[in-house]
């Protein structure tokens, strides 16, 4: 009696949540894969977190104590990762653009979840011309480039004044926009399914309100692929920052320190045998940009059914899981024996 308790106990909610319980599913080289994204984007956070204390200057401090900072110089003990030819310490600078990269992943995504979500719900859930026009305006807006939309709303927004905010505001909105009808799409589609479920006809027949029944039944449903598109558009809003930056519609070195820029301002060197200037921002943005999609792409994986049969069959060979794995072994061994 006490063993089916345990049992049927709920889990813990640290388990439920959406990277660690895949984590929990994942086996072999999906788990791999998931850790690898899950270390660089643990990495991405604690340093845009912890830059004003981790780099050794400013983003745009030319000088100290010793008197104004050499340019284009090597990897030195002063400046580990040399220095580029405006005089700024690489080191520095690619600490400090992380934190510019972080600012614009949460304003541009947390815009586009809460604007795609809440008109994905009104869309799905009320239908007809209003739906129609929603969906038309979302196609429409995929015709559109998103590094050309972006361009144009930088100009538009901050009027050729890169300032920080004016910057990041500008990239934000315009990565909204592109990333709304994304989430507008899911939303729409989850609702309309969910509209039909009986507990939603047995609310509307009890006289619960609309709001009600969107907030309070269909929301929590309907809002549980969120963290994959979330892990996919961030790396996609660093990718859009950077070629903002390296177009020069970014921010400028004295508002912020920017990846794009910097390797903007680099391309010059890489043919007179500067590496430095270059190679610590590319690989920056790269390593990034992995780690969020080594993330999203592991989560997508991992909500295959199939992919939890065989973790569960895996476990059952000496496990702590193994009761559950003896019985999802024989459904394991079908699928692989299917052509």
């Amino acid at each position: 009696m006490n063993a089916t308790k345990v049992s049927g106990r709920k889990r813990p909610l640290i388990y439920r949540l959406p990277v660690i319980s895949h984590f929990r599913s994942s086996v072999g080289l999906q788990r791999g894969m998931l850790v690898t994204g899950m270390v660089l984007a643990a990495l991405f956070l604690l340093v845009a977190v912890f830059a004003p204390w981790i780099a050794p200057y400013g983003f745009a401090q030319l000088s100290d104590a010793a008197g104004p900072f050499p340019t284009q110089q090597p990897p030195s003990p002063a400046h580990i990762w040399g220095t580029t030819v405006g005089g700024y310490d690489v080191y520095s600078r690619v600490l400090w653009g992380a934190q510019t990269a972080a600012v614009v992943i949460i304003v541009a995504v947390a815009m586009s979840i809460f604007l795609g979500v809440a008109l994905g719900l009104v869309s799905g859930y009320f239908g007809g011309w209003l739906d129609r026009v929603f969906v038309v305006i979302a196609d429409a807006i995929y015709a559109f480039p998103s590094l050309l939309l972006a361009i144009v709303m930088s100009i538009v927004i901050s009027h050729g004044q890169s300032s920080f905010w004016g910057g990041i505001v500008a990239c934000s909105i315009s990565i909204s926009v592109v990333f709304v009808p994304q989430y507008f799409r899911v939303i729409r589609a989850e609702t309309i399914r969910l509209k039909a479920e009986p507990y939603v006809e047995s609310a509307k027949v009890v006289g619960a309100s609309s709001i009600r029944i969107m907030g309070r039944h269909i929301f929590k449903n309907a809002t549980r692929t969120l963290p994959l598109i979330f892990t996919l558009n961030a790396s996609e809003a660093i990718l859009t920052l950077a070629g903002l930056g390296f177009l020069g519609f970014g921010i400028e070195p004295t508002s912020a320190a920017e990846w794009g820029y910097d390797l903007n301002k680099a391309i010059a060197d890489a043919s007179s045998g500067i590496w430095w200037t270059g190679v610590y921002p590319g690989t920056a943005i790269v390593l990034t940009v992995l780690g969020l999609t080594l993330v999203g792409e592991s989560i997508n994986d991992l909500n295959d059914p199939r992919l939890r049969g065989r973790k569960k069959a895996v476990a059952g060979k000496g496990g702590p899981d193994s009761t559950a794995g003896t019985q999802a072994a024989p459904e394991a061994e079908a699928e692989v024996r299917l052509p």
